[in-house]
């Protein structure tokens, strides 16, 4: 004959263990969901870092291109061109800004550093295709006028890291 009160330890325990385990495994299976969360922000991320490397080299190769133009055209031509390259640089990292807001992480930390870095490299792109690269030397030239001291004092530095870059 059974015990009425005795408890059949499959149904239910009147200790909770099975239900404590079974909550543990609710919040293990949480704290996965967190994980993946977070392998998703590294792989956007990730993916983000990629293109950023992408459109560095093709800046790289719009200066590299100017470079040759300057080698083997005259100086009026180099100025022509020059600006055509300027207006493409920035054009290339005007898309690179929006490129890693879109791609970025949109949440967190990450989030706010990729909307942060992605409006300045908007901003600077567009300066840059507005300017050109004559706009840009007429600001520097502004700079220099009103700070003359401490545009010497980078000149200076500029120069010595140079010396020693090339010492090396």
């Amino acid at each position: 004959m059974a015990n009425p009160t005795s408890v059949n330890p499959t149904t239910t325990n009147p200790t909770g263990s099975q239900g404590q385990s079974h909550g543990q495994s609710q919040s293990h299976g949480q704290n996965q969901g967190q994980g993946q969360q977070g392998q998703g922000t590294w792989d956007k991320t990730k993916e983000a870092a990629s293109t950023v490397t992408d459109k560095a080299r093709e800046a790289a190769t719009a200066v590299g291109d100017l470079a040759s133009t300057a080698a083997t055209t005259g100086a009026g031509q180099v100025g022509k061109t020059a600006e055509k390259l300027a207006s493409s640089a920035g054009q290339g990292v005007r898309q690179l800004g929006e490129t890693i807001k879109e791609k970025g992480p949109h949440q967190g930390m990450f989030g706010s550093a990729a909307r942060a870095v992605g409006d300045t490299l908007e901003e600077s792109g567009r300066y840059i295709e507005q300017e050109g690269l004559e706009g840009m030397m007429s600001d520097v030239t502004d700079l220099v006028r009103k700070n003359p001291l401490p545009s010497i004092l980078i000149g200076v530095g500029i120069g010595f890291l140079i010396g020693r870059t090339l010492r090396s």
